[in-house]
């Protein structure tokens, strides 16, 4: 597979499908299966498909790396030594370091994949026409999916990413075509999310064999999330949002998950196991014991206080936990300090690290660590057991019912409606028992959408950028140095952790692409501007 990957780098989507010429014998193709089998029968269709979702697990996209750059944020530091990493988050990166390019590579992986899937279902034999419809809702959707990350995080204003679709006459013999502005990349996107969305059934039709698949609240959630991002070039687009939203309640069902013994459970309870398909669910990479994403032990103090391994990346900053209200539950259940209880392995155990820079750890991604007994990894059926793989049976929320809400109301402040926007924003705030705001602001907006959704994969550095909040992305990051760190009581005090930025909207805006896919184009690909 990485053989595939990599010589693949260059997206040249075109050669990812190839059609077999008629000859005057019309027979079937002998010895190893090929593309003529591919797309004929519900069972060869339905492997087809789900071999699109293979990549959302890979290191290189929703395992780690594509969340070092959403660590530029003010949430969250680098908490190993680590050149790329550090690179990126001081926006001294060339484009080259792996933690991008990886991602670079394995989101076109997807793109060409489902480009491949759509032509391939076109002609699609021996299959339902619920299945074809399905199966090409998914294609559309994986395909949209891909190419927003794409666009997002390379995409520029004055300058979009590389796309071609099988739709164009010319795909397939030519080097993808880099828009003009991301803003094309979106309005390609928006498309593919729409189709996806007329095409796919409801989450609640599924069998437990097909969650996991796309879904047709997923892919509305992700248009509504298009357009936010649409808007900061395009204010028209927020007019948009709110009756999508409303969609993705009323015709998919999808809901907070409420009704737990206090506020606090009810957050926490959004982060089980046994939630992964709750009401709440958007979309997700389906994890276990022998596969998915490995964030969560990525994310858990680094080699686990000698009982499991994990890696320390990712630690919370001092202005992420000052953040919260002090009646916010959410702020405990997402961030750990020293003196914090918490269970491991079975074990009830007052946090503690040697290993934070900042004092903190991530808390959101704790609870499959809770199983076992007497601290004995081996005990505990929720992970898996090679600490250097170590996915769990938790998936990792990508998008929640949380985050459509707080779009909505974004898009109501946006318009104007600051109490239309009460609605929705008071009632993520009312499920952890704060108390209601009665014509929120867009700060009171930004309050939320930090504290409700901090250290998910929902981006808050791309939030700061879109919203112009740049003076948070250069502030100076502290975090707590304790006088002992294996004594969860030891004193503190504050400390930069990490020192004041330079972040310039004139070229930071977007990330830089690799020089080298820039040569292997013969430089028909030009560089994001500013870089």
């Amino acid at each position: 597979m990485k053989q595939v990957k990599s010589f693949y780098i260059l997206l040249l989507a075109g050669l990812w499908f190839s059609s077999c010429k008629k000859d005057w014998v019309d027979t079937k193709p002998n010895g190893t299966p090929t593309a003529a089998y591919q797309w004929n029968g519900a069972d060869m269709v339905t492997k087809s498909i789900a071999a699109l979702y293979v990549p959302l697990r890979y290191e290189s996209t929703w395992g780690r790396n594509l969340f070092w750059m959403q660590n530029a944020s003010d949430d969250l530091i680098v908490g190993r030594s680590k050149a790329d990493a550090e690179n990126i988050k001081n926006f001294i990166c060339t484009g080259r370091e792996g933690y991008m390019t990886g991602g670079w590579t394995d989101l076109y992986f997807m793109v060409n994949k489902a480009n491949q899937a759509i032509a391939g279902l076109a002609t699609a034999t021996n299959i339902t026409d619920e299945l074809k419809n399905r199966s090409l809702g998914e294609a559309y959707f994986v395909r949209g999916f891909a190419h927003f990350w794409i666009a997002y995080l390379w995409g520029h204003k004055d300058l979009g990413v590389p796309y071609d679709g099988v739709e164009n006459a010319e795909f397939g013999y030519r080097i993808p075509p880099q828009l003009a502005s991301v803003t094309d990349n979106y309005a390609i996107i928006a498309g593919d999310f729409q189709k996806a969305a007329d095409l796919l059934p409801l989450f609640s039709t599924y069998g437990a064999a097909d969650q996991g698949r796309a879904h047709k609240a997923a892919a509305l959630g992700y248009l509504v999330k298009t357009y936010a991002y649409w808007a900061q070039f395009d204010n028209s687009k927020w007019a948009l949002i709110p009756e999508i939203c409303d969609k993705i309640k009323n015709e998919c069902g999808r809901a907070l998950i409420t009704g737990q013994a206090t506020p606090a459970e009810n957050y926490k309870a959004v982060f089980k196991i046994d939630n992964n398909w709750s009401s709440e669910y958007i979309w997700s990479v389906t994890s276990g014991t022998q596969g998915g994403s490995e964030f969560m032990g990525v994310v858990l103090e680094n080699k686990g206080w000698g009982i499991y391994n994990g890696w320390g990346y990712f630690q919370p900053t001092e202005e992420l936990y000052e953040e919260y209200e002090a009646n916010d539950p959410r702020r405990e259940a997402t961030i750990l300090k020293f003196g914090d209880k918490f269970t491991f392995f079975g074990v009830e155990r007052s946090y503690y690290s040697t290993n934070s820079l900042s004092g903190f750890q991530i808390n959101k991604y704790m609870e499959p660590y809770t199983y076992g007994s007497n601290s004995e990894a081996g005990s505990n059926q929720m992970i898996n057991q090679n600490g250097d793989y170590p996915t769990t049976m938790l998936n990792l929320p990508l998008m929640r019912y949380a985050e459509i809400l707080l779009f909505k109301a974004e898009a109501l402040i946006q318009q104007g409606k600051n109490g239309e926007a009460a609605a929705p924003l008071n009632e993520v705030r009312a499920r952890v028992g704060l108390k209601a705001i009665a014509s929120p602001t867009l700060n009171d907006l930004k309050h939320e959408r930090r504290c409700e959704l901090a250290c998910e994969w929902t981006d808050r550095f791309a939030d700061l950028k879109r919203w112009g909040d740049y003076a948070k992305i250069n502030a100076p990051l502290h975090g707590r140095i304790h006088d002992n760190k294996t004594d969860p009581s030891s004193g503190y005090t504050l400390q930069t952790v990490w020192p004041a930025r330079s972040f310039d909207a004139a070229k930071h805006m977007a990330w830089p692409i690799s020089p080298d896919v820039i040569s292997a184009s013969n430089n028909v690909y030009r560089q994001t501007p500013g870089w």
